[in-house]
């Protein structure tokens, strides 16, 4: 195993061979001197590149981070423009970080720092220079962080802080309505702030960027995991509606079956109708639905599809905009849009305007 010192050291050179890879693309930039760790008037920068371009000296300060997460690349901004400011010749911010994502690198664009990434990412202006890449890529390790924060333990969190993102919870109160344990709600805490789509209050977790913490799920979003059957039935209009009724109703005071897709959208944000009908349901739930609607083999053409569900996380988070008539949330009714073709996205977006809007 590597010790601590052995990894800051290698860190260190990867970010130096990345600065010097990135200024030598450039003709006009002429390498005087890199120098590490340099201290001066009791602050220290990680990283210094002294270059000559057209004849002129400049230097160029470099701020390197192991996370680069907008919460830790906020901090470094702020230490390098507080750095910078005491430098008497011509210099340039600069973080260099392993992976900056596009709100981080917006961070930095606004506070007027360049930016450096091992992926490739990069921007660089001074002295009539200019440098911008971007890479559609993400590091393994970043892909799994984002993953994992919307992974179905997590996003039964997301979705308690999402119906209300104007309300601060604190730990233990988030992990009851949630259903989930402390150190799991601290892992989505520590996501959210980390990419400081919420922030911390006297009161407890608050959501401060509800609408990029959902679009960020609608990218990584996975449909809830089950097998997903179709059926035909012959009930239509206010028939179809009655027994759908009677197969929503949950007699026992659980739910098992509830609209959901485009089904959902209808009761939530009516869009335009379609001539499929769609339901989460478990196994008790999918048999009310076969008894209720009287659901065939689908010969004669598929008109009902049931994703019948694995887990029944997802079933307590159900709304009931009519009577009687129990689906999916608007979150949720919005993620499967937007995985659900041209159309769906139409839809999706619809519903988003009608009952997703959350104003400061």
């Amino acid at each position: 195993m590597l010790k601590m010192p052995t990894l800051v050291k290698e860190f260190g050179q990867r970010s130096e061979d990345h600065l010097k890879r990135l200024l030598s693309d450039v003709p006009a930039i002429e390498i005087e001197s890199l120098d590490r760790n340099v201290r001066r008037d009791q602050q220290q920068i990680d990283l210094v590149a002294h270059v000559r371009v057209a004849g002129r000296s400049h230097t160029i300060v470099c701020e390197v981070k192991d996370n680069g997460q907008p919460r830790y690349v906020r901090m470094a901004l702020l230490q390098l423009q507080s750095y910078i400011r005491h430098v008497d010749s011509p210099a340039t911010p600069l973080l260099i970080a392993p992976y900056l994502s596009p709100e981080s690198q917006a961070l930095c664009r606004e506070l007027g720092v360049g930016f450096l990434d091992f992926e490739g990412n990069a921007r660089l202006v001074f002295d009539g220079v200019f440098v911008e890449r971007r890479v559609d890529s993400k590091p393994p390790v970043a892909r799994r962080e984002l993953k994992s924060l919307f992974k179905p333990k997590s996003a039964q969190a997301l979705r308690v802080l999402l119906r209300d993102p104007k309300r601060s919870w604190r730990v233990a109160a988030l992990a009851a309505a949630a259903r989930m344990s402390i150190g799991h709600i601290n892992n989505v805490r520590v996501g959210l702030l980390d990419r400081e789509w919420a922030r911390l209050e006297p009161s407890g977790l608050l959501l401060s960027q509800p609408d990029a913490l959902l679009d960020a799920w609608r990218d990584a979003y996975e449909p809830p995991a089950g097998d997903r059957l179709t059926f035909y039935t012959t009930l239509h209009g206010a028939a179809f509606d009655t027994a759908a009724r009677g197969a929503l109703g949950a007699a026992d005071g659980q739910n098992n079956v509830m609209f959901a897709s485009f089904s959902a959208a209808q009761w939530l944000a009516p869009y335009a109708r379609v001539g499929t009908h769609y339901f989460y349901a478990n196994q008790a739930g999918l048999g009310k639905l076969q008894q209720q609607l009287v659901l065939s083999s689908p010969i004669k053409g598929e008109n009902v599809i049931v994703v019948r569900l694995y887990d029944d996380d997802l079933f307590r988070d159900a709304a009931e905009p009519a009577a009687g008539i129990i689906c999916t949330r608007a979150v949720q009714t919005y993620l499967d849009l937007a995985a659900a073709g041209e159309r769906g996205r139409e839809a999706a977006d619809h519903l988003r305007r009608e009952r997703l809007q959350w104003h400061p």
